[in-house]
């Protein structure tokens, strides 16, 4: 069998070769499958970047046999980096059945049914960014947040006459805050680590950015939500939903335990993947002994989703998501967008890149610039965020030593740019991910994702004012070293 016999690349430096004399040749393998991803984006109108992505495995491998160098080398190489988001992977999975239990056990049409007698529409933006994000610092996932909770208050908002785009962007908001804010979060530990930060130096580094954000997003909610009356309550509809629910569910406090065991988890700093799969576990529960839902179709539904067939269009269009399946959209484009980055380390595109940016780089704001640059330029053309977060943190973290600034404000800034545009850009993982989950379009609630896009704003204004921008003694870097191995990050 190929698994007992591991292969070993003819290659003699498997961590990836030194730049050439010809910049352009350096970087040609990443043009080359960046034409690839525009066609495919605005020629083709096509978001899906997977195709692309192998292309510019192959045409790596190409550049690779032209200088004379083997694939197996590289294989081994993107190997390793697809390895680092093999734990996301798994979350994301996880999620997928997540979204489709809450469902079959009622959790989310409990807090749909009451939701409607607890919120009015001048308080229901604050509510909903706050509640988001304390569910999502909980529980470390903005995604699992958006699909569950961010799920049901988008029909409460419905039936409270609050436009779509308003209650998406207050739900994209508080659930990506949260992510960003909470160390059970694969992203917030992956973009610490990936630069050699402790985590909690982190996550103290990104308050002077984050916290006037978010404060900001819910001002200006609270003031949006000022025009919204009681006029503009439809009650009829309100009832006819409540009615629909009440008619196909089991609704009571025990349907909301498996939320409540997931915070509980959290709360314990249990890891991600069981906290998860806890919540899974006693929503098959809560569905199995509340909703009278059968062993074999709890195992349907965490495979395919539900598919809710209440016979009100609105509740069905809610209710009907989740499933692992759901999640491979996402979970393949992670492994050709880390196998790719991979490919191209190995050629040695990044050491010429970041050659590039030792020479160009000569000021705080410039540095502060070009990581912006560099994560936004990831998170367009790869589109996808666990490449985002990793890439720019390997390039530049010993230019920032060099420079005498600590790196927190190097992980800040890839958050900044990383996770919170992620769900704004409409072809990025974090973007497609909420359009099809809360069923509004990603430019539509993306101008009222306040938190989101303030953030980095926040970020440029302390770098011009040289605030929260944290000194070191700096350290002189061999710039001709290799990058750090996968082993390191």
């Amino acid at each position: 069998m190929i698994a007992d016999k591991p292969h070993k690349p003819h290659d003699p430096d498997i961590e990836g070769y030194d730049p050439s004399s010809s910049f352009l040749l350096d970087i040609a393998p990443l043009i080359l499958t960046a034409i690839i991803l525009m066609v495919q984006f605005f020629v083709f109108k096509d978001f899906t970047p997977h195709i692309p992505l192998a292309c510019g495995i192959l045409i790596t491998g190409l550049f690779m046999k032209i200088r004379g160098r083997s694939w197996d080398g590289m294989e081994e190489r993107f190997l390793k980096v697809v390895k680092i988001g093999l734990p996301a992977m798994i979350i994301l999975m996880g999620v997928g059945m997540l979204i489709g239990a809450w469902i079959i056990a009622g959790t989310v049409p409990t807090i749909l049914y009451y939701g409607f007698s607890v919120f009015s529409p001048s308080s229901f933006l604050v509510s909903v960014c706050l509640i988001c994000a304390i569910i999502s610092v909980a529980t470390g996932t903005s995604w699992g947040t958006v699909g569950t909770v961010g799920l049901a208050m988008m029909g409460i908002g419905l039936g409270l006459g609050i436009p779509p785009s308003l209650t998406g962007g207050a739900i994209v908001s508080g659930a990506f805050f949260g992510d960003k804010m909470s160390p059970l979060s694969d992203t917030t530990n992956l973009t610490p680590a990936a630069a050699g930060v402790d985590l909690w130096d982190h996550i103290r580094g990104m308050l002077p950015t984050t916290v006037p954000a978010m404060v900001t997003a819910l001002i200006l909610y609270a003031w949006i939500g000022m025009s919204y009356g009681a006029d503009n309550v439809d009650l009829t509809s309100i009832k006819e939903i409540q009615t629909s629910l009440a008619a196909n569910y089991n609704l009571s406090i025990i349907t909301l335990l498996p939320a409540v065991v997931v915070v509980i988890a959290a709360v314990m700093k249990m890891p991600a993947i069981p906290t998860v799969l806890s919540g899974v576990v006693v929503a098959g529960l809560v569905a199995f002994f509340m909703q009278g839902v059968g062993v074999h179709d709890i195992f349907n539904v965490l495979q395919n989703g539900f598919k809710s067939e209440t016979g009100f269009a609105v509740v069905d269009q809610l209710l009907s998501k989740g499933g692992v399946m759901s999640m491979t959209w996402v979970v393949t484009l992670t492994i050709f967008a880390l196998a790719f980055v991979g490919s191209i380390e190995h050629y040695g595109t990044l050491k010429a890149i970041m050659a590039k940016i030792n020479n160009m780089v000569k000021s705080r704001f410039g540095l502060v610039i070009t990581t912006y640059a560099s994560t936004i330029g990831v998170g367009t053309l790869i589109g996808d965020v666990y490449t985002t977060l990793v890439l720019p943190g390997r390039l530049l973290k010993d230019k920032y030593k060099e420079m005498g600034y600590k790196r927190t404000t190097l992980t800040r800034s890839i958050e900044d740019t990383g996770t919170l545009l992620s769900p704004l850009i409409p072809w990025n993982m974090g973007g497609s991910f909420v359009a099809a989950t809360l069923g509004i379009a990603t430019l539509t609630y993306a101008p009222f994702a306040f938190a989101c896009w303030l953030s980095p704003l926040f970020g440029l204004l302390w770098v011009v004012l040289n605030k929260f921008i944290p000194r070191e003694k700096p350290t002189v870097i061999d710039n001709t070293s290799t990058l750090s191995t996968v082993e390191n990050v």
